[in-house]
């Protein structure tokens, strides 16, 4: 099935065009194969399990996972714990913008062999009618995944064991730029000419970055591909284009002072293809690399070149506390929808609240109120519920 081109219109119709994209990337879905999670919850129907009172939970857990699923910031990491005897997931929303990629690694410490489901999926434009798409899907830990997207959104990362299994479990997700940087030694700070720009009195515009490094500098592949034209033209002088697979989109490198492959050959990112020139029309520019990105057209590079900034959060959160019950330590601490001082407030919690650590996420734990609903508290306000003596001399935590 040939894919649709949604791409070879003008930006007026870029929204149409993406609820085109979206509407035919759901109609292929109907004929994709089950997934790992969809697969086992056919199986809990064949057994008889999924009209249970403990299969209908473990059902409402994953969706509510989708459709509750806690907004965060890349790069996250949380350390959680899922009891055995409870059905349970969790979700993570995430919005990943063009151009970057997303990297993620689920690990559970159990003592069982346990299947560990995960599933990333595509929030739809329209949440109220249409589904959540399954775009990776897994019953795999202890490995990296990544998902790398050619539209920009938003996605739910949902980590689900088994029924009856639990343990410890940890996810990390980072996002970084899709295609590394074609300059040895050089980065983002090197981009003198940006795509768009006037050429030739405005009779023509840029389509791709200059960046600027002495003669000789190694060009790399910014991608794993396949060298499809090595050649010498008017403009471009000495040329390389190299094909990228995934995406089926074509990288180009001009103004090279010498080429380091041959037409056929397969490259790996990183892999010197050539070196930093003037030629073609740049013989009156200082020596740089024109680098160009087109599928069904040019595209600007800059947001796939481009790194983000932040480092991943420190685990501060005492992980003994994992599972264990706490309080607020005074009135007014607030729970929130996310970790970190600027998630959504949802609520002032009362002292005496009791509340279980689910999780921990830098300096804040997620917890589960009475009522059964999630949010997260700074840790460092919260202190034990020590075991309460009931009158008939047990104990409850």
């Amino acid at each position: 099935m040939s894919r649709p081109r949604c791409w070879r219109f003008w930006p007026v119709a870029l929204p149409v065009l993406l609820g085109a994209c979206e509407q035919a990337e759901i109609l292929q879905d109907r004929f994709r194969d089950l997934t790992p999670h969809e697969t086992y919850q056919a199986q809990l129907a064949d057994a008889g399990l999924a009209e249970t009172a403990l299969g209908k939970d473990w059902t409402l857990a994953g969706e509510s996972a989708l459709e509750d699923a806690t907004t965060i910031a890349l790069p996250f990491q949380e350390t959680g714990h899922i009891t055995p005897e409870r059905p349970s997931a969790v979700g993570y929303r995430i919005s990943i913008p063009r151009g970057r990629k997303l990297t993620f690694e689920v690990s559970l410490d159990s003592s069982e062999d346990t299947r560990l489901f995960i599933d990333l999926f595509r929030v739809p434009a329209n949440e109220e009618e249409d589904p959540f798409r399954p775009v990776f899907s897994s019953d795999s830990v202890s490995r990296t995944f990544t998902h790398e997207p050619w539209r920009g959104g938003d996605f739910v990362l949902r980590v689900q064991p088994e029924l009856l299994r639990g343990g410890n479990y940890r996810v990390t997700l980072r996002e970084e730029a899709q295609l590394g940087f074609p300059v040895e030694g050089r980065s983002m700070g090197s981009i003198q000419s940006f795509f768009g720009a006037s050429r030739d009195g405005g009779r023509r515009v840029h389509h791709g970055v200059d960046v600027f490094a002495p003669r000789g500098t190694p060009v790399l592949s910014a991608t794993d591909g396949r060298v499809r034209r090595v050649r010498e033209t008017p403009r471009g002088g000495k040329v390389v284009w190299v094909r990228e697979p995934v995406h089926e989109a074509s990288l180009y490198y001009a103004h090279l002072d010498s080429q380091h492959v041959s037409n056929g050959e397969m490259v790996e990112r990183g892999d010197t293809i050539g070196f930093v020139g003037n030629t073609g029309n740049a013989r009156t520019t200082p020596p740089h690399l024109h680098f160009g990105l087109y599928r069904r057209g040019p595209i600007d590079p800059l947001p796939f070149l481009s790194q983000p900034r932040r480092e991943l959060p420190e685990l501060t959160a005492d992980l003994a506390m994992l599972g264990v019950r706490v309080r607020p330590m005074n009135d007014g601490i607030r729970l929130r929808a996310s970790p970190g001082r600027r998630g959504e407030i949802m609520r002032e919690l009362d002292p005496g609240t009791r509340l279980r650590v689910l999780g921990a996420s830098g300096d804040w734990f997620r917890v589960r109120l009475p009522d059964g609903s999630d949010g997260f508290v700074a840790a460092r306000l919260m202190e034990r519920i020590e075991v309460e003596v009931t009158a008939e001399g047990g104990g409850r935590g």
